[in-house]
């Protein structure tokens, strides 16, 4: 397996190399963000080990730029920085683990381990349907450059709703992941659906939001 090690301290990266040579991966080294963006965007790896402070583009802003791409490699963070903010963040921009400095070898290695079980499956920070966008973290939603406000609860509507776009989902699912619960009346599902498409629907002149008779709701992944 082919692992890209993004870390400054030139001294734990050859460490680092050392370790996982003898784990059977195959190394390679950036020093900086500029450079490990540059790899990562041509090489063909398996995981990507990712230091937070780096010279030239962070850590960040390099997750941020490769998940824009589209390029899924699985990114475990590696920081000094252990606030529960900075492993939000991290996460939020698109990392699939976060590992805090100093750090137990034994357990990097078995999340890096961890992460290739998973594979590098598409898994967007935004999630779009057409010119709809919502992005989880920020708490954001757009139609095109558009600003669309909603409530916690439309908003929740929505995130599971683009989650499954294309698909028919029932009320009872909605309700289950919506509101966490199977006791509230379905009809509020109903309800909150006509909320949703007046915002994201109507004042565009759309029809992203559909109602299947008798078996749901679908969002049209293209954005209606």
């Amino acid at each position: 397996m082919r692992v890209l090690v993004v870390e400054d301290e030139r001294r734990m990266a050859a460490a680092l190399r050392r370790g996982l040579q003898a784990e059977g991966f195959v190394v390679d080294l950036a020093h900086d963000g500029e450079d490990g963006l540059h790899a990562a965007r041509h090489g063909e790896y398996d995981v990507m080990v990712l230091d937070i402070m780096l010279p030239r583009i962070s850590g960040y802003n390099v997750c941020k730029q490769l998940r824009a791409e589209e390029n899924w490699v699985p990114i475990l963070m590696l920081s000094a920085k252990d606030g529960e903010y900075d492993m939000a963040d991290g996460l939020d921009l698109g990392a699939d683990d976060y590992l805090t400095k100093p750090f137990s070898y034994v357990v990097l290695v078995a999340r890096l381990r961890a992460l290739l079980r998973r594979g590098a499956h598409r898994r967007p920070s935004v999630l779009r349907a057409g010119d709809l966008a919502l992005d989880p973290a920020r708490r954001r939603v757009t139609r095109g450059e558009t600003p669309v406000e909603l409530t916690p609860r439309e908003f929740a509507l929505l995130e599971f709703l683009i989650r499954h776009h294309d698909e028919v989902v029932s009320k009872t699912e909605i309700l289950e992941h919506v509101w966490d619960t199977f006791d509230t009346d379905p009809n509020v599902v109903e309800v909150y659906v006509g909320y949703l498409r007046r915002k994201i629907d109507v004042p565009f002149s759309r029809n992203a939001l559909q109602t299947v008779r008798g078996a749901g709701y679908r969002l049209a992944g293209d954005g209606g």
